[in-house]
């Protein structure tokens, strides 16, 4: 992981901190992406959240602690495979939902009798999280639906019409993962994934013994990063197999149109007139840049942005997962 920004003092954490304290936003970076954090105990602050993402009420959000042994104070019942998990994985890119105490505001948990929890981990966050001495609940700082930041200035850009120069953002570079983390339900019998991401089912089962189930179903609680369609720009997307991508672009050049491309085995044509973003060929390189490069692509203009497939391995699950969610949320059928 990056060091933080060096513009970041501990006089910036510390004025950050207090505003959490006196109910306003702050946006953190985490490992994953940069969240838009308010005070998780505070249900004014917590609407603050809502109002600025315009995210529905029930969506649940997620709460990041400064350190594991803060569980307790939001979570009851907590099951030995929750324990295990925590000190393998946290800080890190895990969610674990479990049953809620019952002083957490039913703003944080969408209504439901479970909560997320997470320790991120990233230096400045943890920084934050410490010198505010709570948890904070921070869903991405984007609007609702829309693609997720992986720095600061994705966030500036997102909020600079409707908050502007009002939401204090702490500038910890580029984000490490680049999706958001592996959420796994604990509150039921049966451990389940229900949102997959940078730590696999076969991690979990190696820590707690046994496989967790590789979705929810109906009896599940909500979870952020759910919704058939989300993390979508706002310019129209397709999926095309590698072995058509380049008979699609001729195609769509000999058109008249111009779309954005984000490839990750296949060069740029030559004197093609299509906005190219090559991406790592490895998924976690993938994961890492693919926010960045659709708003790249979603700024470029286009009438489409146009993304080769890639794997439909376990090891590409998460992104898979991301890329059918964006389509749908951009109105293109997979």
């Amino acid at each position: 992981m990056d060091a933080p920004a060096p513009s970041v003092t501990d006089a910036d954490i510390a004025a950050a901190a207090a505003r959490l304290r006196a109910g306003e936003l702050v946006a953190l970076p985490t490992e994953t992406v940069y969240g838009l954090g308010a005070d998780a105990m505070n249900p004014a602050a917590v609407r603050r959240i809502f109002e600025a993402k315009g995210r529905p009420a029930d969506h649940p959000l997620i709460v990041h602690l400064p350190d594991a042994e803060q569980m307790t104070q939001w979570a009851r019942d907590i099951p030995r495979e929750a324990i295990a998990l925590a000190k393998t994985f946290w800080p890190g890119p895990l969610t674990l939902i479990l049953k809620r105490e019952d002083d957490v505001p039913l703003e944080v948990t969408g209504g439901q009798d479970t909560v997320g929890l997470r320790v991120p981990g990233h230096p400045l966050a943890l920084k934050l999280l410490r010198a505010f001495g709570g948890g904070v609940a921070a869903p991405s700082a984007n609007r609702f639906g829309r693609i997720s930041p992986t720095t600061a200035q994705h966030v500036r850009d997102e909020f600079r019409d409707t908050l502007g120069d009002a939401l204090t953002v702490l500038d910890g570079g580029p984000c490490e993962v680049g999706i958001e983390s592996t959420i796994l339900d604990l509150s039921g019998e049966q451990p389940r994934i229900l949102r997959p991401g940078a730590i696999s089912a076969e991690q979990i089962a190696a820590v707690i013994g046994r496989m967790p189930v590789a979705k929810g179903d109906a009896s599940s609680p909500r979870v952020s990063g759910a919704l058939a369609a989300h993390y979508a720009p706002r310019t129209a997307m397709r999926r095309i197999v590698p072995a058509r991508l380049r008979d699609f672009l001729n195609a769509f050049r000999h058109s008249g149109r111009f779309c954005a491309v984000i490839a990750h085995s296949q060069p740029p044509l030559s004197d093609c007139p299509h906005r190219w973003v090559m991406l790592p060929a490895d998924p976690a390189g993938y994961a890492r840049g693919l926010y960045a490069a659709m708003r790249e692509a979603d700024a470029a203009g286009g009438a489409m942005i146009v993304i080769e497939a890639v794997p439909e391995s376990a090891e590409w699950g998460a992104v898979n997962d991301r890329l059918g969610r964006a389509l749908a949320g951009a109105g293109i059928t997979p």
